[in-house]
């Protein structure tokens, strides 16, 4: 053993070692840390629809709003009791608009809710709250327009689809 010692074999071999357990550690942080923005993304989408959900009399309206909510969607200004059952995302790949790979997520919720208009104003505010809480959490609020839609991180960009009712 001391002559390959004397050669240098046995560094050359740890060396070689060492550069691929570099290589590999490298690999995997770069896997972990877009695994890492997409759950930070993913718990701010849970926190906004949440939100969104909870908010829903105690939003502050314009006067012609209001006025339009108080005629014809009255049921909107009271308490409902909605739940947030999951959100799911499709990944639809790179984007080239926005030089960033696209997230679409899906709200599923539950809720007492009598006509489709109420479900498409709610369904609207989840999903607003949802993608505000995204660019908050990323502090790319100045990225997006006032309906932060889209919402960006600093890998994804994120798209609500319609809420589903079930």
């Amino acid at each position: 053993m001391k002559l390959m010692d004397s050669k240098g074999n046995v560094s050359i071999e740890y060396m070689l070692l060492l550069g691929i357990l570099f290589l590999m550690s490298l690999m995997i942080a770069t896997h972990i840390y877009d695994a890492n923005e997409l759950n930070i993304a993913m718990g701010a989408a849970r926190s906004g629809a949440s939100e969104g959900s909870t908010i829903n009399n105690l939003a502050i309206y314009p006067k012609n709003s209001f006025d339009i909510y108080e005629n014809e969607k009255e049921e909107l200004l009271t308490t409902r009791c909605l739940k947030i059952v999951k959100i799911e995302f499709q990944n639809q790949g790179y984007n080239p608009n926005y030089k960033r790979n696209k997230i679409q997520l899906k709200v599923y919720a539950t809720g007492p809710l009598i006509k489709p208009v109420e479900r498409n104003s709610i369904g609207d505010r989840i999903n607003y709250n949802v993608r505000k809480s995204i660019c908050k959490s990323f502090q790319t609020e100045n990225l997006s327009n006032i309906f932060y839609n889209p919402a960006f991180s600093h890998k994804y960009v994120f798209t609500t689809a319609d809420v589903r009712w079930v």
